[in-house]
């Protein structure tokens, strides 16, 4: 006993000593299935607050103190862990994913769901695939969300963010956008896109109408759901930054002719129609050819002189995260520069930058403190601010001045002349010099938002488990500040030529017009806007064995009020209220079953119907939780069947007041008096009252089904339709003959049927110890059809009814090729949509009546809808990873298709004889003429002046604009704590249509184009 007891006192000593010596413990986490490095899992000490993250590797150090000997390890989506720590120092932890992702958390409206229980249409994106070389997040949208159809119009720094919409269009006018929300308030996509994705921690797209059917009127087009960062209860602090710099070059520049060709074309032009004498002599043509005089024979390429073909960005963020069991941060500061591919020309002239330059600065600061055990307290603060410096006219007012200097009328400048004291401008009368034009002033512009919440959220664990409730209060001031500084020029034009005293041909100047003050004028303008929004909301939600419910109810109201309003109507703050709830059940994670409601108020009505109720249920069914999956579980992992119906309103942002008549007191001029002799001002009604107008209502159905196989590829597959009645339109039955000329009537007159399909895939998969590989892909498709639109009685002419047509096709005249002759012109129906037709001038099809008679004549009564809507029905993506060790590769490809785009605006020379424009290169490349009489040619018969039977919009300008991309590559190489990686983006397009970028659009092409991106950067955790 003595010997057994002895031994046990000198051991006890012992163990006290190995037990209570603190040691540093690192390791890895990774995945057990794929054997990929988990960033920024969680390791905590169990019942202490130490903890910390995993790096970039999935490596981690902790320090595990006294007496401690166990470490939780956590990640979302996984299955956690509790690791009893021996005498190793090093963990190899590998985490489980949870093969049905039931209790992995998705953020849906108002909350979060387990993924088991959801059974709504929900998309969920990483926010590191939306991380683009790029100023705005939405350029990362396009193929990587399914559902979401986006497209990048412009190029412009600070202005090439996408236009986006969630399952298509519905409706009409403007009102289509979805609603964005962060942190739980609503922001508008300028703050979206001005969010840096190292500050998101989730992105959620809700699609049917029960995942949207919360957020009642403001939800009607979808919404996205941007949560930002919190802080951790961590060991010691994580800060990580990461810093890129980009060049920039466009994608695609508008070729225009050399002089020689312009001048030739231009001769033709006159020649070819008999419309008087040729403007450029053969010795002006031989003078140009032969490289004389540039300033007597100019050869001036206007987008070479305006224009460069490189600019370079910067981007750099840096974050802090931490905090303990009391008080946890998040801190964010982004900084970003951009600069415009305009050429510096206003260095060599004057003592400013003409050239775009755009600083981004965004800041987010996170804080909640726990008060209690059940109160916790957060404040979030999202700052942003943009200083934009550029040329006072618009980009595509620049760009589109291309068209409008010819190479061969003036140089850019003549000499300069001691005897004036302002710089000698090329001119012509009727042609503006467009780098005179981009030049003569630049334009400050400083924009801040600022969004604040603060809100409290209470545990009533000990009143019964499940209850809780939060409060919320937001505060968002926006200002805006415009200062624009411009001056005039003074043009000058050669008034004739003669031989100078060396033998060599010499001119004479004059000035065009008066001279202009070129002294700087300044002007000036200020907008802004503030919002404040309330929310409180209890919920419950409780497991009971088997059984899962969940409850809420949230109210909420806001009121926005311009910062400068014009006049008392926009004065007046605009409001909104509603109530929302949703109720939840499942059984054993099979049968689940959801209702939600929105009630909310509108302003925009009168009352008696202000308020719309918009309710939604959905049901799901988890099949591979039966019993009888059992046998094909290991091939197909997960297997869900889900449905929603439910409606949705909308209240129309676009004009407010619409139940009430807009009278103007002055808005309409009359004479009177014996002779007339006196002019006077009376009232007249902008709008006429409708006091029976209401919501604007959708009724929304998806089916769905989720499927896993092995556990490693992942389908989602959603249908939908969408019926949107009475939607808000002009009436457009009004008969002119009861006078009410512009007055405006609006009514819920319209009816939309939206339907279509989106897909999403993703797989991972291991081949041996350290190669890794992923795949993942989109599809989207929604064509919408107009159903009922208050429309004038086409009876006689049904071509000309919108009712069964996308609401964005196209109206056009069809044309069914070029003239062969003018006996053919003779015999065919008369074209009576301007000028004199000849042969190799496009013709159009006589559209039959609703009789089946021909009228033989072409007018507006022959135009049809052609093509493919403007907005994309089909928008697909799909990329490839690849990771050996510390090296990673990617590849991604983007792609839409049934698109269609009209070419307008490019027509060469002018629209009168004294208007002299530019020629694109594709129009000298193949147009009609006597020696190239090609009824097919890309142009038609040439002419001084714009006729409108070649220039009017018709199916000989539609085009093909469906497009695949390689939007983005990437590879990289990760050593311990610091990645490095090189980047592109939008380095391939593939597409029928080569003249410019098919996703800006229709048009002229001569637009900021979107920019191609080399982009190398760095990224460091510490």
């Amino acid at each position: 006993m003595l010997a057994v007891l002895s031994g046990g006192i000198f051991a006890v000593p012992c163990g006290i000593y190995a037990q209570s010596a603190p040691r540093t413990v690192s390791g890895t986490v990774t995945d057990a299935a794929t054997g990929e490095p988990l960033i920024g899992a969680t390791v905590q000490v169990k019942g202490v607050t130490i903890g910390t993250t995993t790096d970039l590797n999935g490596m981690f150090s902790i320090n595990l103190p006294a007496n401690r000997k166990t470490l939780l390890f956590s990640y979302v989506g996984y299955e956690a862990q509790e690791i009893a720590v021996g005498r190793e120092n090093y963990l190899n932890v590998a985490l489980k994913q949870d093969a049905n992702a039931l209790d992995e958390v998705v953020v849906v409206g108002y909350g979060q769901q387990k993924k088991g229980m959801l059974v709504s249409s929900v998309q969920s994106i990483a926010p590191a695939e939306l991380r683009m070389p790029s100023s705005s997040l939405s350029t990362g949208f396009a193929g990587r969300l399914a559902g979401v159809i986006a497209v990048q119009r412009n190029g412009q720094p600070g202005a090439d963010q996408a236009d986006f919409w969630i399952r298509g269009i519905s409706t009409f006018g403007s009102a289509t956008k979805p609603l964005i929300i962060l942190d739980g308030v609503a922001i508008d996509a300028n703050e979206l896109n001005g969010l840096d994705p190292e500050i998101i921690e989730s992105f959620s797209v809700l699609k049917d109408a029960t995942a949207t059917a919360l957020y009642g009127s403001r939800g009607a087009n979808g919404v996205m759901i941007v949560t930002t960062k919190n802080g951790k209860n961590l060991d010691k602090p994580v800060i990580n930054f990461r810093f890129e710099t980009a060049l920039s070059t466009p994608t695609s520049r508008p070729e225009t002719v050399d002089a020689v060709t312009y001048m030739q074309m231009y001769n033709e032009s006159v020649l070819t129609r008999g419309t008087g004498q040729i403007p450029y002599t053969q010795a002006k043509i031989d003078g140009t050819r032969a490289g004389s005089n540039k300033y007597i024979y100019p050869d001036v390429d206007w987008y070479d002189e305006m224009f460069k073909n490189l600019a370079v960005n910067e981007n750099f963020n840096f974050n802090i995260r931490g905090g303990s069991s009391r008080v946890d941060y998040f801190m964010s500061a982004t900084v970003r520069h951009e600069e415009g591919m305009l050429k510096n020309l206003s260095r060599d002239y004057f003592s400013y930058n003409n050239n775009y330059s755009v600083w981004r600065y965004a800041f987010q600061n996170n804080v909640n403190v726990n008060l209690t055990k059940s109160t916790k307290v957060s404040l979030k603060i999202n700052t942003q601010l943009r200083d934009t410096h550029g040329p006072v006219k618009s980009s595509e007012n620049i760009f589109g001045m291309i068209m409008n200097g010819n190479p061969a009328d003036m140089p850019i400048t003549f000499p300069d002349d001691p005897t004036v004291n302002h710089i000698r401008w090329g001119g012509k009368a009727m042609v503006k010099n467009p780098v005179a034009e981009m030049v003569t002033g630049y334009k400050d512009e400083f924009q801040s938002v600022l969004n604040a919440n603060l809100s409290l959220d209470q545990n009533f664990d000990f009143i019964t488990e499940g209850l809780s409730a939060s409060a919320l209060i937001s505060f968002k001031n926006y200002s805006y500040t415009q200062t624009s500084r411009s001056a005039g020029y003074n043009s000058y034009e050669i008034s004739g030529t003669h031989t100078g005293d060396d033998g060599l041909e010499d001119y004479d100047l004059e000035i065009r017009g008066n001279e202009q003050s070129t002294t700087l004028a300044t002007s000036s303008s200020t907008d802004g806007d503030r919002k404040i929004y309330i929310q409180g909301m209890i919920n419950y939600n409780r497991s009971f064995g088997r059984h899962d419910v969940s409850a809420m109810v949230v109210y909420n109201q806001e009121e926005t009020a311009l910062g400068n309003p014009g006049s008392l109507f926009s004065s007046l703050p605009k409001r909104k209220q509603g109530l929302a709830g949703r109720l939840t059940y499942g059984y054993d994670n099979r049968y689940l079953i959801e209702a939600n409601f929105g009630y909310n108020g509108s302003e925009n009505f009168a009352e008696g119907r202000r308020f719309g109720f918009f309710p939604s249920v959905a049901v799901g069914y988890v099949v591979s939780q039966e019993k009888f999956w059992a046998p094909i579980k290991k091939a197909v992992s997960y297997f869900k069947l889900r449905g929603s119906y439910g409606l949705v309103g909308n209240d129309s942002e676009e004009t407010r007041f619409m139940y009430m008549s807009d009278l103007s007191l002055s808005g309409a001029g009359y004479t009177t008096g014996a002779d007339g002799e006196y002019t006077l001002s009376g009232p007249v009604y902008n709008r006429f009252e409708n006091k029976k107008i209401t919501w604007e209502t959708g009724e929304k159905l998806n089916v769905g089904v989720d499927l896993q196989f092995y556990n490693r590829l992942n389908v989602m597959v959603d249908l939908f339709q969408e019926v949107r009645s009475g939607i808000f339109l002009e009436r457009g039955t009004v008969p002119a003959f009861l006078g009410t000329a512009t007055t405006k009537v609006y009514g819920n007159l319209g009816k939309v049927r939206n339907r279509g399909l989106d897909l999403s895939m993703d797989y991972t998969h291991q081949i041996g110890k350290d190669f890794f590989i992923s795949a993942k892909g989109t599809f989207t498709f929604a064509r919408n059809r107009v159903l009922e639109q208050d429309e004038p009685d086409y009876l006689q002419y049904p071509n000309l009814s919108r009712v069964g047509r996308s609401v964005n096709s196209f109206l056009l005249y069809e044309a069914q090729r070029l003239f062969i002759d003018n006996n053919e012109v003779k015999y065919s129906p008369e074209q009576l949509l301007g000028g004199e037709i000849m042969a190799g001038d496009i013709k159009y099809v006589n559209q039959p009546d609703a009789n089946g008679n021909y009228d033989n004549t072409i007018n507006s009564n022959d135009r049809i809808y052609a093509g493919y809507p403007e907005v994309p029905e089909i928008v697909y993506g799909f990329g490839f990873s690849a990771q050996w060790k510390g090296l990673d590769f990617s590849v991604f490809f983007q792609g839409t298709a049934n698109t269609s785009l009209v070419m307008s605006g490019f027509h060469p020379f002018g629209i009168n004889n004294n208007v002299k424009r530019n020629v694109m290169q594709f129009v000298a490349d193949d147009y009609w003429s006597e020696s190239n009489p090609n009824i097919y040619a890309a142009y038609p018969r040439l002419s001084v002046v714009e006729y409108g039977n070649n220039t009017v919009a018709s199916t000989y300008w539609l085009r093909d604009a469906s497009f695949l991309k390689l939007k983005n590559a990437e590879i990289g190489y990760t050593y311990k704590k610091m990645r490095f990686y090189i980047s592109g983006s939008n380095l391939l397009t593939f597409s029928k249509f080569k003249l410019w970028d098919p996703e800006q659009g229709g048009g002229s092409g001569l637009k900021y184009p979107t920019q191609r991106v080399f982009n190398i950067g760095i990224q460091m955790t510490l």
